[in-house]
């Protein structure tokens, strides 16, 4: 983690009309990190993920990736520069199967008689080497998705994301309505992708799975960040306090609170 943070947000503001959503918030990821987002409804975790990954411009403040500025028109910028989201629906093609899902946009091709031909070989030899990097199965890289548990489904929207030199991933609540063979299973996949480099944001209200993946966490409330922790330096009762009560102890003692960069 040394060099230029992965990514800094320096007091991004954000209003959807007379709500204000994001107050002036500062939030920074370094390379190989995992960082927990948390708060309660209405904090501002979505809206945060959502400004980093291209889907909203913010109001006012700046967005460093790996120490230069960067703003993005859409998500496509986002992922111009390795910042991939996966959302809590996962936003899969359920008619389409795995391999096609995966590379959904990016297809690879070959030629043929002078024609550009899809290379279903290579994609499905891919997304094989993919899922096996991640730890993770499905049945056949030529199921349908529609065919798929909830796990699996999670497992092909993490492949996706993993597969175009995915620098941070953004995972919106990746274990709801998951069971507990598939929770851990998402669990290793991020401790695989830490291993490998890649810096992850999880956003959750599920404090077990953070504590059991994450470096650090951030906690939010009424669209600013009201503290932040290392998580060897914390506990599930302090990170419930600060997101029912929406302060810092240590803060508010003039302690000093961990550093966000």
């Amino acid at each position: 983690m040394s060099g230029s943070p992965l990514v800094q947000m320096i007091d991004i503001s954000k209003a959807f009309g007379a709500v204000q959503a994001l107050r002036r918030v500062s939030f920074v990821v370094h390379h190989g990190e995992v960082v927990g987002v948390v708060g309660d409804n209405a904090a501002g975790k979505s809206t945060l993920m959502k400004v980093l990954s291209g889907v909203y411009p913010p109001d006012l403040g700046r967005i460093l990736i790996e120490g230069r500025d960067a703003s993005f028109s859409g998500p496509h910028d986002a992922r111009d520069l390795g910042i991939e989201m996966i959302y809590q629906d996962f936003a899969l093609v359920p008619q389409l199967d795995v391999t096609e899902n995966i590379f959904l946009g990016k297809e690879l091709t070959k030629s043929w008689l002078g024609l550009r031909r899809l290379h279903r070989s290579a994609m499905d030899a891919r997304a094989e080497e993919l899922f096996r990097q991640l730890g993770l199965t499905v049945p056949s890289v030529r199921s349908k998705v529609r065919e798929l548990s909830g796990g699996q489904q999670q497992a092909v929207a993490i492949a996706r994301a993993t597969g175009f030199e995915a620098k941070l991933i953004i995972m919106d609540e990746p274990t709801a309505n998951l069971g507990a063979t598939a929770i851990e299973k998402v669990r290793q996949s991020i401790r695989n992708l830490k291993a490998q480099g890649v810096a992850v944001v999880i956003v959750s209200h599920r404090l077990e799975d953070l504590f059991a993946v994450a470096n650090r966490m951030v906690v939010l409330k009424h669209g600013r960040v009201v503290g932040e922790r290392s998580m060897v330096e914390t506990n599930h009762d302090e990170i419930l306090e600060m997101i029912v009560a929406g302060a810092d102890r240590r803060a508010s003692a003039g302690e000093r609170t961990a550093p966000n960069a």
